[in-house]
């Protein structure tokens, strides 16, 4: 399975360039937009596990994207490391209130920017672990044994089937587009039709075998699907 997707937010080309070049080095895929309002498209449609956020942007600055991420649903929950300048003591303050992860003063090396990034995805994995048995209503999922079961009978789902289902799981109630499913699950970076068709199998083969408990897996239009927890 590949390594997070990291989404570089920085208008420098340079910069831009060794962030890609020492995060790919250490098995990181990257993303990189060079203003506010492509960066706030991207990580709503790719869902990045890591932003790592300049705060001087041409037009929306560094904080208003941060505020913004935080502000939806769907990119509330994406770490961000804020790249900042000496002078921007006072920002770094303003962006850590706005739900910024951490932060790294320029100039910086990149040996320590990684180490940065590993600590808070660390942080951020412990905290979304999942219990060993997981259940709610009818459904108990032993990710220790690999097991499902719906009112206390074994469903028999396959490797992958299992897979969507701890990652929906894992997403507490988050969104999660067809091709972050395929990217995680798969490991298809870029989505064909036919390939995001694949996810949309997948589970409908998915909730024919949770029986009751199908009406969990819900279908957001035009975007992909999410875990309902409550009954």
């Amino acid at each position: 399975m590949s390594k997070e997707k990291i989404l570089i937010v920085e208008d420098e080309k340079d910069i831009v360039k060794m962030l890609e070049y020492n995060l790919q080095k250490e098995g990181f895929r990257t993303l990189s937009a060079r203003d506010g309002e492509d960066a706030l498209d991207m990580a709503m449609r790719e869902h990045p596990d890591l932003v790592l956020l300049d705060l001087m942007l041409p037009g929306m600055d560094g904080l208003e994207v941060c505020k913004e991420l935080k502000k939806e649903a769907k990119t509330d929950s994406i770490p961000i490391i804020m790249l900042t300048a000496k002078s921007q003591e006072s920002d770094k303050v303003i962006g850590l209130e706005l739900g910024a992860d951490d932060y790294i003063t320029k100039p910086f090396s990149p040996r320590e920017l990684i180490a940065r990034i590993k600590a808070v995805l660390r942080r951020i994995n412990e905290k979304e672990k999942l219990p060993q048995v997981f259940r709610v209503g009818d459904l108990t999922v032993d990710f220790s044994k690999i097991v499902v079961m719906v009112k206390d009978k074994p469903v028999a789902v396959t490797a992958k089937e299992f897979e969507l289902l701890k990652t929906l799981l894992k997403a507490k109630g988050r969104v999660l587009s067809r091709d972050y499913l395929l990217d995680t699950i798969w490991g298809f970076d870029h989505a064909m039709e036919i390939q995001t068709r694949t996810v949309d199998v997948h589970i409908r083969t998915l909730r024919k075998k949770l029986k009751n408990e199908s009406k969990r897996i819900l279908t957001v239009k035009n975007y992909g699907y999410r875990f309902e927890y409550e009954d």
